[in-house]
């Protein structure tokens, strides 16, 4: 490694910063396509679920639960994202009338 590359040991650290680890486990991520909420007075619980055509089981992948004030932060912040991407890429759609499940999901099995 050069100079160039190395960290400066020496450098200041910015008091505030958050040292965030991300296993390999965990970066590659679930995927979910329905998300179900529920709080308390003290809680929010959010569950990401995988919802697949013609299974009549969806699984829950991952439970997230925040206090109500991180509750509030996630939305804010997911607002702001959405408003960037959709800058960036366009309008998000959605289907006008949306079932309580996902298009195409949960109804009769096409044959083959």
């Amino acid at each position: 490694m050069d100079q160039s590359t190395q960290p400066d040991h020496n450098a200041p650290q910015d008091p505030n910063a958050i040292n965030i680890e991300l296993s390999e486990a965990i970066a590659e991520g679930e995927y979910a396509n329905l998300a179900m909420i529920a709080h308390s007075s003290s809680e929010f619980v959010i569950d990401f679920i995988r919802l697949m055509p013609g299974l009549p089981k969806a699984k829950v992948k991952a439970r997230i639960i925040v206090t109500p004030e991180h509750a509030k932060r996630l939305l804010s912040a997911l607002a702001d994202n959405i408003e960037r991407f959709e800058q960036t890429f366009g309008a998000i759609k959605q289907q006008p009338d949306m079932p309580s499940y996902p298009m195409g999901f949960g109804g009769t099995m096409g044959e083959a």
